[in-house]
């Protein structure tokens, strides 16, 4: 008996970081590098399925996310039925590849490709069948993402005045899928594709965050995880800009972040365990955590060169 850890002990999740965090040991290239919207870093979508609802929020600071999913009659009963909110990994990675795609192309219209399986590896996913399958929640996650109303308000206040800004939009105002969700490898004749809402391209297009799709990649089972991943690239940017430290309170990153904890002390775990598995894929990064909330400070080479 030995204390060390054999390979058939370690978790495979663990196995998939340390794989990754070998492989990524400089700056991604162009092929590599991907955006993400501020304004999805500033308040994220739910983690879990919030239930048919009319409107989901969620407030962070001066900014709330709202979210009024879509509704569609039911073809047996007549019924309106509510599509759903979009929430956990699979409209993020959407977000993340389709900001990425208006960024480069600088195009409101976006092509999805002829077939389902090569837009799947595009966003990093192996399509599977079944109701639980990735083919049916991609398909599930797209309409409620697409067609679900989306505002962002911003309050900020002074000594002298109080200011209310606000945008609503919709992802996509308009799209065709020819694809085949039961044969996800055969080719059409015409390409599926989107049209970006104006806004949105706007939104997304005017502030960009680069990040790493590696890094991606290795975290994408988890939306925890890439929203932690994404805001602390977005603090230790600015932060090794400005050469000074970021800090943030555990009650205002547990809004911003959008999670369901009602336990801190399980929030404040979460965070400091997931944060171990981003730092070894981001080396140059440094966290740090205290009783009173987690400090992102200016990155290690900016400071020795």
């Amino acid at each position: 008996m030995t204390d060390s850890l054999s390979k058939n002990t370690i978790p495979p999740s663990i196995e998939k970081i340390l794989r990754a965090s070998s492989e990524i040991s400089d700056f991604p290239d162009k092929k590599e590098l991907c955006f993400v919207a501020r304004s999805f870093i500033n308040a994220t979508l739910p983690h879990k399925d919030p239930g048919e609802i009319p409107l989901w929020s969620r407030s962070s600071n001066n900014v709330t996310l709202s979210i009024k999913p879509d509704w569609k009659i039911d073809k047996q009963t007549g019924e309106s039925k509510c599509v759903g909110v979009p929430y956990g990994t699979i409209p993020r990675l959407i977000l993340f590849w389709i900001t990425t795609e208006a960024v480069r192309k600088k195009s409101r219209r976006i092509e999805l490709g002829h077939n389902l399986s090569s837009f799947m590896k595009e966003l990093g996913l192996s399509p599977t069948g079944g109701r639980w399958g990735t083919i049916n929640r991609l398909k599930e996650q797209m309409m409620r993402l697409f067609r679900a109303k989306i505002s962002f308000d911003y309050h900020l206040s002074s000594k002298d005045h109080q200011e209310h800004l606000w945008m609503d939009m919709q992802v996509s105002t308009k799209g065709e899928f020819w694809w085949s969700y039961h044969q996800p490898d055969q080719s059409t004749v015409w390409t599926s594709w989107i049209e970006l809402d104006e806004n949105f391209y706007e939104a997304i297009c005017s502030s960009p965050v680069p990040i790493d799709m590696r890094i991606l990649r290795a975290i994408k089972n988890s939306p925890l995880a890439l929203d932690l991943y994404t805001w602390i690239s977005y603090r230790s940017f600015f932060s090794t800009q400005n050469r000074t430290l970021y800090f943030i309170s555990w009650e205002s990153l547990s809004k911003q972040l959008g999670t369901d904890y009602s336990d801190m002390k399980d929030f404040k775990k979460n965070i400091k365990n997931t944060s171990k598995k981003i730092l070894s894929l981001s080396p140059n990064v440094r966290v740090s955590f205290c009783a009173k909330g987690v400090s992102v400070h200016p990155e290690q080479k900016e400071i020795a060169s």
